[in-house]
């Protein structure tokens, strides 16, 4: 039955796009075997999103926000906007549509990303190789330079606390990669050349007060 209504939904053309997407995007999220249909029509995987919890619920409160505060209060924007007239001068009704197709598309994104996402704690990570839930210090071999990364989840990047994602450039340089391997890492003029020295485990922090 719900198969069935994905196909139907994927050919129709009542929906626009953004609709369209949002709705299979809710669809996924209650039942995750669809996703593989979905993959299937658009001849493009949708890999899975591997994020630490703490950021899946930030990113669940973003949604949780957004559909019940922002657009609702856009679409009230809307409603006054239309109530003063002429729709063809309306620069406050034409302001609000346009915010309407922002935030109409942020939901979809928010729902197709949220539908990948699949949390974890980092436990156990595998060290033998640079992975998720690793600490990774490498030595710039042509300045000497060392540098120390945590490698963690889609949403856990911060650069400034040496946190990437591993979907960053530097990360995804990296992955895979043995103590003693050298990578050219990415950087804003090209590339540079690098040697992993050291990989260990992270260890997610007790929060204050836990027993």
């Amino acid at each position: 039955m719900v198969r069935e209504t994905v196909r139907k939904l994927l050919l129709t053309t009542v929906f626009e796009e953004l609709n369209k997407r949002s709705l299979l995007g809710r669809i996924v999220r209650v039942y995750p075997e669809m996703q593989a249909l979905l993959e299937g029509d658009s001849g493009e995987k949708q890999e899975t999103l591997i994020v630490s919890w703490d950021s899946l619920a930030r990113r669940k409160d973003e949604y949780e926000d957004l559909v019940k505060k922002k657009i609702p209060e856009n679409t009230r924007e809307i409603a006054v906007a239309r109530s003063h007239g002429d729709l063809r001068e309306n620069f406050e009704f034409k302001a609000a549509k346009e915010m309407q197709r922002v935030l109409q598309r942020r939901q979809s994104e928010m729902e197709i990303a949220l539908s990948r996402a699949r949390g974890t704690d980092f436990a156990s990570p595998d060290t033998s190789v640079v992975s998720i839930g690793t600490i990774v210090s490498y030595r710039n071999l042509q300045s000497g330079e060392t540098q120390t990364y945590t490698i963690l989840g889609a949403w856990d990047g911060k650069p400034e606390a040496a946190i990437l994602s591993y979907l960053s450039g530097i990360a995804q340089a990296i992955l895979g990669k043995k103590i003693g391997d050298q990578v050219d890492l990415p950087t804003e003029t090209g590339t540079e050349k690098a040697e992993i020295l050291s990989i260990e485990a992270y260890q997610v922090p007790v929060p204050v007060g836990a027993a």
